[in-house]
């Protein structure tokens, strides 16, 4: 693998194979040379953080601080208080005053990861700080006024959730100044055996994947990403009996979707279906573990199911 093909991009590595791969980190490239906001999309765990850490990388803010938060981590009454900071005694254990992340990414960038789950008030609040509107921090008397470059990652269709008044159009469009699609797994294949190698490099430097092995990584369609490819060497190196990792080594979930000749293009949908079924099957229908199996979060995995259902539910009318 040449020096291009491995690059680390605020301590984060990325293995960056495919032509596919490598225009969008050109991309960021350029991008990073503006200070316009950036939405990024793609699928779980296809590296949109990754992508976001090179634009600010390749910026002139790369000497300044880097902020990170998933927004849907934390419950909606809190992330008030982590993004915009709250003074002593603002709320029940507000024992000291703390600074908000666009405080700690002054001068930097924030970027805030699945944007797409902030509830409808700290959209309209995010807003108004996006437009340089300075703010209080919670229980605050002072304004605050920072100068932050914001990134924004989702995997949701965020004009779909405008249409269903779920997500505002005008933070949409403030996001979205320049919109980067991070390309899912499947559409850049060659990046999966170079991926599968770096992964297995972390667990041993004597293992190797045999020819099934190959096969096997190359012919799944890879739902979860980068993450699931990563969860599934794991897997194989623990259930391997010696250095050689095969075919059977492998999670079940990573032989459910072989290469059928004459098949066509395969429904995403159903793939995922498939995966998901086979994962709960395997932990007894324990969500949170078959979301730990998949590389995905339980709030996606819900989210999955939830539509799965409808669609079921449909299909009984028809």
């Amino acid at each position: 693998m040449d020096g291009q093909a491995r690059q680390s991009f605020l301590g984060m590595p990325a293995v960056l194979v495919s032509p596919t791969i490598r225009e969008v980190i050109e991309t960021a490239k350029r991008v990073g040379r503006s200070s316009v906001a950036v939405l990024i999309t793609g699928e779980t765990g296809s590296g949109k953080e990754i992508i976001a850490r090179a634009i600010h990388h390749f910026s002139q803010r790369s000497a300044k601080p880097w902020v990170d938060i998933n927004c849907g981590a934390l419950p909606d009454q809190l992330m008030e208080s982590e993004l915009f900071g709250h003074e002593r005694g603002a709320f029940s254990g507000a024992d000291t005053a703390k600074p908000g992340l666009f405080e700690l990414a002054n001068g930097g960038t924030l970027f805030l990861d699945e944007v797409g789950e902030l509830d409808a008030r700290m959209q309209v609040k995010l807003l108004r700080v996006l437009d340089g509107v300075p703010y209080y921090r919670l229980g605050g008397q002072r304004k605050v006024a920072v100068d932050v470059r914001v990134i924004a990652a989702t995997n949701q269709d965020l004009e779909q959730q405008i249409a269903m008044g779920r997500f505002r159009a005008d933070l949409y469009h403030r996001l979205n100044q320049y919109h980067v699609r991070v390309p899912p797994l499947r559409e850049r294949m060659e990046d999966i055996l170079p991926l599968a190698e770096y992964f297995l490099r972390q667990h041993s430097e004597e293992a190797i994947l045999d020819g099934s092995a190959q096969a096997a990584l190359q012919h799944h369609h890879w739902p979860g990403n980068i993450r699931e490819l990563r969860n599934a060497i794991a897997h194989a190196v623990l259930a391997a009996k010696d250095y050689e990792i095969r075919a059977h080594d492998l999670p079940p979930f990573s032989t459910l979707v072989a290469a059928r000749p004459g098949a066509g293009a395969l429904q995403l949908d159903g793939v995922e279906r498939e995966t998901i079924l086979e994962a709960l099957d395997r932990v007894g229908g324990h969500q949170q573990r078959a979301a730990d199996l998949l590389g995905i979060s339980r709030r996606t995995l819900s989210h999955k199911l939830k539509i799965y259902r409808m669609h079921q539910e449909e299909a009984a009318y028809q």
